[in-house]
């Protein structure tokens, strides 16, 4: 039985993830700025009453990452896996129009909010000798390039300098630490704004045509990712849920993907 602690987990692909981590038997710390789960998250997990804590953590505050730490080791006596899953994202719009809030906070939640999670995470894991952490990639881990969220894509890009000179740091130690790469999903950080409002991407007629073909539900994804981390053993591991063979397929039989989720 693993004991798993994940930043970011009150919905999305946090989420999915906690609940396929459940369903595999392990103890699950949840997560996230609100001082109380979600309702409908409780829902979610409700079966699984005896194996999960949800812990108020705001990432950008290293006190808060200390104490979900110190808070799941005295739950469950040690951390098998933390994964830095919280982030955020800003509003569609070019970079010289965003407000000077919206940049400090994607930046302070992705790119030192992470950092904060790995000096935390791994800090414990050498300490009681083992554990694997990892961070989630997105938009601009692979240097794409998309105008109008090239905020979000520079702090991605970040996280993955990041943890690749970590997993070089950490060789030859107890200590392994990885990437997820999610590809495109349906939740909120795509349909909505960071003040939730509907996005205006949902509006646009080409954006509608590639996320059909692309993404996926975080249930899907999740289902994917969970076992992979649970087996795997090696250090600086890239876990990637859409590679470039599956995209290239999914165009190929885009007729038969139309209007699948928005």
């Amino acid at each position: 039985m693993k004991n798993v602690v994940i930043t970011g987990s009150t919905r999305g692909i946090g989420l999915a993830m906690a609940i396929e981590f459940l369903k595999a038997g392990c103890n699950v710390t949840l997560s996230g700025r609100n001082k109380e789960l979600p309702q409908e998250s409780v829902t979610d997990v409700s079966s699984f009453k005896n194996n999960y804590i949800y812990v108020m953590c705001d990432v950008q505050k290293k006190t808060d990452l200390i104490n979900l730490w110190d808070t799941s080791v005295e739950k469950w006596e040690t951390i098998d896996i933390w994964i830095n899953n919280a982030g955020v994202n800003v509003p569609h719009e070019f970079t010289w129009l965003t407000n000077e809030s919206y940049i400090q906070n994607v930046i302070q939640t992705n790119i030192t909010g992470m950092i904060y999670g790995c000096q935390t995470s791994v800090q414990g894991m050498l300490k009681q000798g083992y554990g694997a952490v990892y961070s989630m990639e997105g938009l601009g881990s692979n240097n794409m390039i998309q105008i109008k969220t090239i905020l979000y894509g520079t702090t991605k890009h970040a996280l993955t300098y990041f943890m690749r000179g970590l997993a070089k740091e950490l060789k030859d130690t107890s200590v392994i630490v990885g990437r997820l790469s999610p590809g495109m999903m349906l939740t909120d950080f795509i349909t909505k704004d960071p003040d939730g409002k509907q996005s205006e991407v949902v509006d646009s007629k080409e954006f509608k045509k590639v996320f059909n073909i692309l993404a996926d539900k975080p249930e899907t994804v999740a289902k994917f990712f969970v076992p992979k981390i649970l087996n795997n053993t090696k250090n600086g591991v890239r876990i990637s849920w859409l590679t470039g063979q599956k995209a290239a397929w999914r165009f190929i039989t885009a007729v038969f993907r139309k209007n699948r989720l928005i």
